[in-house]
């Protein structure tokens, strides 16, 4: 993204070719996902609904990849943010718990050269990406560990004082199972009982107003992000994991 970059890795200069199929499917996933989020929230009774806190930091050995280029190794370490989770007190409780993050609180470190490196070297001090959160909201099972998180934010790139893109628009369920598109994919790991996980995420990225970011990118395009995380609920029995072995077996 920067002339270090270009000069010392001349390969990544290569242009990919535009007839990558545009994955309309993603779109579809997501409007899926935001009719069975409203399901879950809405109810004809809510003093039947329990809610808790939850804590959400961000852990080390992430990553973000962007069309066919190597992925950047990014350090998340110190992110976090605090939301609500609600679920139904009755017998008829499966496990899912919706929750909300106040992206208020919501607070993802930027991509710099002391987070960031790409092809195993830091990014340039003048290259800086942050990253600013407009949505996380989703389900989560307490029981198996299955994590549902809608993600939306915009990325802000940005070479010092002289140049600053348009953001980019990120919008993708991050979860902790398989997340696959037309040229991206990762696969996620369930919540453990210390409440670790793995969140994985493709997303569309659409062309913005910049000719540069653009023709670099080539976008539209899609995007990878894998995010190590602790998601943690308050001290209330009914939101702990049962136990490792429930978690497996599902």
């Amino acid at each position: 993204m920067g002339t270090q970059i270009h000069s010392s890795h001349p390969q990544i200069l290569l242009k990919f070719s535009k007839t990558q199929p545009k994955p309309h499917f993603l779109t579809t996933t997501i409007i899926s996902y935001n009719n069975k989020l409203s399901n879950t929230i809405s109810t004809k009774n809510p003093e039947n609904i329990s809610k808790s806190s939850i804590e959400f930091k961000t852990l080390g050995a992430c990553k973000l990849g962007i069309s066919m280029y190597p992925d950047f190794e990014y350090n998340a370490q110190g992110g976090e943010g605090t939301g609500i989770g609600k679920k139904m007190v009755g017998v008829d409780f499966n496990g899912e718990t919706s929750v909300e993050f106040d992206v208020k609180t919501l607070y993802i470190p930027p991509l710099t050269t002391a987070t960031t490196k790409f092809l195993g070297l830091p990014l340039p001090p003048f290259l800086k990406i942050d990253v600013v959160p407009e949505i996380l909201r989703g389900i989560i099972n307490v029981e198996s560990g299955k994590v549902d998180l809608k993600f939306k934010a915009k990325f802000w790139f940005s070479m010092g004082s002289i140049y600053k893109a348009p953001p980019l628009l990120v919008e993708t369920i991050l979860t902790s199972e398989e997340s696959k598109g037309s040229i991206r994919s990762g696969i996620g790991e369930r919540l453990d009982e210390q409440g670790r996980c793995k969140l994985v995420g493709v997303a569309t990225v659409e062309p913005i107003d910049d000719f540069l970011m653009n023709t670099f990118l080539d976008l539209p395009t899609e995007c990878l992000a894998i995010l190590n995380a602790i998601i943690t609920f308050s001290e209330d029995e009914d939101f702990k994991l049962t136990s490792q072995e429930s978690i497996k077996s599902v």
